[in-house]
C-alpha cells in the first residue's frame, strides 16, 4: 500500500536532464577553462553546492567562491526551466490519480528550488506537492538518505510505506538502504537503472 510518494524532479517529473548534462563544462568554458573528460559523471550525484565546491578545488578557480559558482551554473539553466522544460509523458495523469486517492506527495531534488517552482508552475503540477525538498536546503546530496527521510517525516509516513520515484541508480540505492519502496523511472540519460539493476524500471 502506498501511503506517501517522494518524486525526484529531473528525469522523473520533468524531461530536463539535457539541461544538466554539460552545465559544469559550460560554466568552466565561460571562464576560459576546458573541462576534463568525465566531469558530468563526477558531478551527477552531487548537490549543486557540493558540485560547485568540487569545481572550485579541482580547477583552482580564482576570484570566485561556492555561491558565485552556484549562481553561475543556475543562470545557465534557469532559462530552460522557466521557458522550456516539459513534464514527461504520463506524469500529469499519474499525479492526478494519486491526488484523487489522497496520497501525500513531495519532491526531493538536487536542483534549486527556484527552478522546480518555475517549471512546476508553468506545467500546472505545483499544486500536487505539499513541499519541495532540495539537497541544498537539507545539507546532503542523494548519496545520503537525509532528503528522503525529511520528506517522509513531513508527510507523516514511514519508509516502508513510502515510495521513492527516481531515475538515478545511486539515488535508488540510497533510498533502498533507508527502507523505502522503490520505483525506477526510465530516462534516456539514466539507462544504468535498467542495465545495472537487471530488471525493467517502472515507467510513469
Amino acid at each position: 500500500m502506498i501511503e506517501g510518494a517522494i518524486f525526484d524532479m529531473d528525469g522523473v517529473l520533468l524531461d530536463s536532464m539535457c539541461a544538466w548534462k554539460h552545465t559544469g563544462e559550460l560554466y568552466l568554458k565561460s571562464l576560459g577553462i576546458r573541462a576534463e573528460p568525465g566531469l558530468d559523471e563526477t558531478l551527477s550525484p552531487l548537490s549543486m553546492e557540493a558540485g560547485a565546491a568540487y569545481l572550485l578545488e579541482r580547477y583552482s578557480l580564482k576570484g570566485v567562491d561556492v555561491p558565485d559558482i552556484t549562481k553561475g551554473i543556475t543562470e545557465i539553466i534557469e532559462g530552460f526551466y522557466a521557458e522550456e522544460a516539459q513534464v514527461k509523458p504520463g506524469v500529469k495523469g499519474f499525479l492526478a490519480e494519486l491526488h484523487k486517492r489522497a496520497v501525500p506527495m513531495t519532491v526531493a531534488t538536487s536542483s534549486a528550488r527556484t527552478l522546480a517552482e518555475a517549471a512546476f508552475r508553468r506545467n500546472g503540477i505545483l499544486q500536487y506537492f505539499s513541499r519541495i525538498f532540495t539537497c541544498s536546503e537539507v545539507g546532503a546530496g542523494k548519496v545520503e538518505p537525509d532528503i528522503y527521510l525529511e520528506a517522509a517525516g513531513w508527510m507523516g509516513t514511514t519508509p516502508d510505506k513510502t515510495w521513492v520515484f527516481e531515475d538515478a541508480l545511486h539515488a535508488l540505492e540510497t533510498a533502498g538502504k533507508a527502507g523505502f519502496r522503490l520505483a525506477g523511472v526510465y530516462d534516456d540519460s539514466g539507462k544504468e537503472v535498467q542495465e545495472k539493476s537487471g530488471r525493467d524500471a517502472t515507467s510513469i
